[in-house]
């Protein structure tokens, strides 16, 4: 059934994005379910905060670089709609394909949905940490997701529980993902044509794709963990 309403709220963390930021707000504004729009300022040091405000966003600045996961936390907390959209900061303006993560919503095929974005973004890697990422929710769920580390999803708020915001960094959407799962939330995979900034192969996006697998790594470990002992596979000597 066709919904009219505006009552989506949109989340973004964005850490000195100020190349993109205003042309993804302004293409999310087009969007006519789209009731709010903010930006968690992640300590940015650049001009993100003064160019969300003057688009029209609502902003939440933190003091400092807290990392993605504290971001999404802070945002998800501060917006009240009944459904929500985290994106990234620098889609542009393919923000607009965002309309595609809320129709699903709306029309009662998902509770929760995850950006597939169309083809290979240039300069991906090496496709290790993604591989990690999936071995981890097959091994945990069972399930075969593809778009397990995109950051573009829609929620409705009753799926959201506090336990999301323990994870830290980038081991949020696989942490997210894998609790979504176990719990038995209709996920739908949603194919997109946005765009965003590719990681590359320098010294930089090395050590961002280190911190990725790390983050992952660290929640797959302690979800392997958890469930050996909730099995009594630990014995005690």
């Amino acid at each position: 059934m066709h919904n009219n309403r505006k009552n989506v709220g949109v989340v973004i963390p964005a850490y000195n994005e100020e190349a993109c930021i205003g042309s993804t707000i302004r293409a999310l504004k087009d969007i006519p379910y789209i009731h709010e729009i903010l930006v968690v300022d992640d300590g940015s040091s650049d001009n993100t905060a003064e160019i969300a405000k003057q688009e029209g966003a609502r902003l939440l600045k933190l003091g400092k670089n807290y990392g993605k996961g504290y971001a999404v936390m802070w945002g998800i907390q501060s917006v009240s709609c009944p459904i929500i959209l985290l994106l990234d900061a620098d889609l542009g303006e393919s923000a607009g394909e965002a309309v595609k993560l809320i129709r699903p919503i709306h029309e009662g095929r998902a509770d929760v949905t995850i950006a597939r974005f169309a083809g290979n973004l240039p300069g991906k890697g090496f496709g290790l940490v993604k591989g990690l990422a999936r071995l981890g929710v097959r091994m945990l769920t069972g399930k075969d997701f593809k778009a397990v580390l995109s950051g573009q999803r829609g929620f409705r708020r009753e799926v959201v529980e506090p336990e999301f915001f323990r994870y830290k960094g980038f081991g949020i959407e696989f942490g997210m993902t894998v609790d979504l799962l176990k719990r038995g939330v209709k996920i739908c995979e949603v194919d997109v044509q946005m765009t965003h900034s590719a990681t590359g192969m320098d010294w930089p996006g090395m050590v961002h794709r280190a911190r990725q697998f790390r983050d992952i790594m660290m929640v797959l470990l302690r979800k392997v963990w958890g469930r050996v002992a909730a099995r009594g596979g630990y014995e005690h000597s």
